[in-house]
């Protein structure tokens, strides 16, 4: 049975804005940091071609392999890496590919693997407590739940997943332990915070916090915004799709800082960071998708999509 037939659908999200906004052209090079099943990257190679190439990273070896199937008819003219975009410049330089005309970052999760129970993203359906990106991983969800502290497990439910019952939550995990299944985890949720919470699911914002630290999502995104600078050649684009606030905030701020010259404290006279500006804001108003796309495909709804040339 072909992967296509066994695996969810993934809808790109803000697939037009982001092939505009990267400026993809015949015979230039682009990377698709989170390549997934190949949706944005399809709609590159259809602008790149002919001679054109595109660098895919996924962390996700599932993603890989559903690449591999949707792009194969562009086989010569893609790299498709299993690794994490956290690594971005040893990546474009261990294939040859540098410098990049532009790079696309979608983060957060897929349908593909939002979808599938054994995952353990979703609170839909029971499965084990995962959400590594890569089996590679060592840290689980299962591990967090089962062995963090209490006052830490609260800090990390309210810092990642912005839940204002953190506190409440964790008190309740803790008493519950072990906790090795998703439903597991929803019913303590509901317990400790009852089954109503508006149009979200309870469990949504702990589910989110967990899968953001067990992939370190932050600190491997601030990684990847870095390298990209040095991987981008003159007038290259950096496109950025986030879905949550802490990512958004990230990618605003990084943005913002590296378009400015002098970082220095205004009350020093003189600067002494020698910093110069590398990037160039395209637009200050954040892009989002329109009506129709969330009706479509409700996912999209959180998403903000940020952009910025390099100098």
């Amino acid at each position: 049975m072909s992967l296509t037939m066994t695996m969810p659908i993934h809808k790109p999200v803000l697939l037009s804005e982001a092939i505009e906004a990267l400026q993809a052209q015949p015979g230039k090079r682009y990377v698709d940091c989170t390549l997934g099943s190949g949706g944005h990257a399809a709609a590159i190679l259809a602008k790149i071609m002919p001679d054109g190439q595109l660098l895919g990273i996924d962390a996700d070896p599932k993603a890989i392999e559903l690449a591999e199937n949707s792009l194969a008819k562009h086989t010569e003219s893609t790299i498709l890496i299993n690794a994490n975009f956290a690594n971005l410049e040893i990546i474009c330089r261990e294939s040859n590919f540098l410098p990049v005309d532009g790079i696309l970052f979608d983060l957060g999760i897929s349908s593909t693997q939002l979808e599938v129970s054994e995952r353990g993203f979703s609170f839909q359906n029971d499965g084990p407590l995962d959400m590594r990106f890569s089996p590679a991983q060592e840290l689980t969800a299962a591990d967090i739940i089962n062995t963090m502290r209490e006052d830490k497990l609260s800090q990390i439910i309210k810092d990642y997943g912005e839940e204002s019952h953190s506190k409440r939550i964790a008190r309740h995990i803790i008493k519950s332990r072990p906790i090795n299944s998703t439903l597991q985890l929803v019913t303590v949720v509901e317990k400790a915070i009852g089954s109503r919470r508006g149009k979200i699911h309870p469990a949504t914002k702990t589910f989110m916090a967990l899968r953001i630290l067990v992939n370190h999502e932050m600190e491997n995104l601030a990684a990847a915004l870095k390298q990209s600078i040095v991987c981008l050649k003159n007038q290259g684009r950096l496109v950025v799709i986030s879905y949550h606030s802490l990512e958004d905030r990230i990618v605003k701020q990084f943005m913002q800082r590296e378009s400015k010259g002098c970082l220095c404290s205004p009350d020093i006279p003189v600067c002494q960071c020698g910093h110069t500006p590398s990037l160039k804001i395209i637009s200050n108003k954040v892009i989002t998708p329109s009506l129709t796309e969330i009706k479509s495909n409700p996912r999209s709804r959180s998403a903000k999509l940020r952009v910025a040339e390099r100098l």
